[in-house]
């Protein structure tokens, strides 16, 4: 018979040693420690036969995790706003809020290395974060799914830069700094970053063994010129940060190219009763806003024999095509008592970047009264990522 027990699972803090890719020595080496902190609210976890069953934590309400602070924050509440999934606060120092609009959902406002680490426990269901943060906290965990992996905002990328000068003046590629000769066990690459995992992972996989790091959470562009690192691994926007304390890029040194993604938990979209269909409808939302993002519709009237004479006249201009093809209905009027369809109304959609050439291209072809609107929407028939989750899922 088996023996079931639930026992509170609290992770007190823990002192870890800096650690290196390259074979063990004491001489020159950097000792660096840093804290490891978790959650002060213990999680259920159910134990039977000594076997840790990871099946969701029980509660009825589906939690979504958001970034609390910073211009993540920002920028992820504005495209829920611009979806019809205004999240309401009713007091600002609260962490928890709700979206109106989807039943039984509990926002919560977290750290996005939290959001990451209590999608993994359990304690969250979907989470709004970077994709390096995902990568960075989440280490290939299986449980962690990619529900739509490019929200177009937060663009960034990880990469490894190193002075411009002295040594590395005439260094443009990892390959060239892989082989410098200067890297030995006794005096290893020192490659200061806040990134643990993807940093030595890259390292590792692209063959560089004498390497140390040392971890450091900002002003991490301060580190070699103060001495105590060779190079760094740090996000990467613009680069003007870099460029102005003296650092570059090199050939081959972008670890990962990272936006907003909208992840969830396996276990929870299988197991949580409601997760899947507010991931469903979450999907369809963004999905079509985000295709209608930069699009408009343009109407106009133009006189013809027919709708498919109107139809080839439109087509036979490169920028009128829309998104399947023109849309041509007649617009009836009056004349001598009898009813009559002179002219026809068009419809397509075109980017932003199309605009005036697709208006000059109507009216060259007899297209007259031109209505601008932009577009809120594009629906599919059913998103891709949809049925790739699905298929993700086995479902």
């Amino acid at each position: 018979m088996a023996v079931v027990q639930t026992i509170f699972l609290q992770c007190p803090s823990a002192s870890i040693s800096s650690f290196s890719a390259s074979p063990s020595t004491t001489i020159n080496r950097v000792s660096v420690k840093f804290m490891v902190s978790c959650c002060s609210v213990a999680s259920p976890i159910t134990v039977v036969n000594g076997n840790v069953d990871k099946r969701p934590s029980e509660r009825d309400e589906v939690r979504l995790g958001l970034p609390s602070k910073g211009r993540m924050a920002t920028d992820t509440l504005e495209l829920l706003k611009d979806c019809q999934l205004s999240v309401r606060q009713v007091n600002p120092r609260q962490y928890v809020a709700e979206i109106p609009l989807l039943s039984n959902l509990e926002v919560w406002f977290q750290r996005p290395k939290d959001i990451v680490r209590k999608l993994v426990s359990g304690d969250l269901d979907l989470g709004i974060v970077g994709l390096d943060t995902v990568s960075e906290y989440g280490q290939g965990n299986e449980d962690l799914i990619l529900v739509h992996d490019a929200l177009e905002y937060g663009d960034c990328h990880l990469s490894l830069a190193i002075p411009k000068y002295g040594i590395f003046e005439n260094i443009n590629s990892f390959k060239e700094l892989a082989q410098m000769p200067q890297w030995t066990p006794e005096r290893p690459l020192r490659v200061a970053t806040g990134f643990t995992y993807l940093a030595p992972k890259f390292m590792k996989d692209n063959g560089l063994k004498n390497v140390i790091f040392s971890t450091a959470d900002g002003a991490l562009e301060a580190a070699p010129a103060m001495g105590i690192a060779d190079a760094i691994v740090d996000l990467v926007s613009s680069g003007t940060t870099l460029r102005e304390n003296n650092l570059k890029e090199i050939e081959g040194g972008v670890i990962l190219e990272s936006q907003a993604v909208l992840v969830a938990s396996r276990k929870s979209l299988i197991q949580r009763k409601g997760v899947l269909d507010i991931t469903h409808e979450m999907l369809e939302r963004l999905e079509a806003h985000l295709r209608a993002a930069g699009q408009f519709t343009v109407t106009a009237n133009m006189r013809g024999s027919s709708a498919e004479e109107v139809a080839e006249r439109i087509l036979s201009q490169t920028s009128l095509s829309g998104l399947q093809g023109p849309t041509v209905s007649p617009v009836f009027g009056k004349r001598d008592g009898k009813v009559t369809a002179d002219y026809y109304a068009i419809v397509i959609c075109a980017p932003k970047k199309e605009l005036y050439k697709s208006v000059q291209q109507l009216r060259a072809i007899g297209g007259s009264g031109v209505l601008i609107s932009p577009l809120t929407y594009i629906f599919d028939e059913e998103t891709p990522r949809w049925r790739q989750l699905l298929s993700n899922l086995g479902l």
